[in-house]
């Protein structure tokens, strides 16, 4: 039964406290959700506050299958991470005697592999910002195999004025080059919950 109460008399047609679905006609997409969209929409993800009726078009910076993180909080989390990789490469510089660019990108791709390829997709600088890498599908980590391959990617992005990182802003999912290689997706934690 449909929570839409028709208008008469000139008056404004009402809901009843529930959100429209998503999608007008649900069920008609062979994979679909409890509102007819995709099935890897926000409410299909455990612990998300989305699962209990909402709709992606209620959160800001969402894409087609769910909620995304904005550009400025991903900005504001790779400065914070740069900030870290610099400090780190120059204390190693000083400990092993050796500052260069290959040891600069030793601790680069540990430190992202590590962090985005664990349980939580989160290194210290998404973690200050509320925000984590997690799987296309919605189902968690990406584990550390295309963790590697999403640090592979973003050099090239960066090669030409960043293009490839400023993909995100046109992009219908809010992904950038290396996300798309990954296949996988930035979030709001608040969204998407750790478990």
């Amino acid at each position: 039964m449909s929570d839409f109460q028709p208008g008469g008399g000139g008056q404004e047609p009402t809901w009843s406290g529930q959100p429209p679905p998503a999608y007008p006609n649900p069920g008609q997409y062979p994979d679909s959700g409890p509102y007819g969209g995709p099935s890897s929409g926000p409410g299909q993800y455990p612990g998300s506050p989305y699962a209990g009726g909402q709709y992606p078009g209620q959160y800001p910076g969402t894409g087609p299958s769910g909620p995304r993180a904005s550009f400025g909080s991903r900005l504001g989390a790779a400065i914070i991470d740069g900030i870290i990789l610099f400090v780190l490469s120059l204390v190693l510089g000083v400990i092993l005697r050796s500052f260069g660019s290959l040891l600069s990108v030793v601790v680069d791709a540990g430190y992202i592999v590590y962090f985005f390829g664990s349980p939580r997709g989160q290194s210290p600088g998404y973690m200050a910002t509320g925000i984590r890498v997690i799987s296309m599908d919605g189902t968690g980590s990406i584990g550390y195999g295309r963790a590697f391959l999403r640090w592979l990617v973003s050099i090239p992005s960066a090669w030409v004025i960043f293009i490839g990182y400023f993909w995100m802003l046109w992009d219908r999912e809010k992904q950038t080059w290396f996300d798309k290689a990954s296949n996988s997706v930035v979030v709001p934690v608040s969204a998407y919950p750790i478990n």
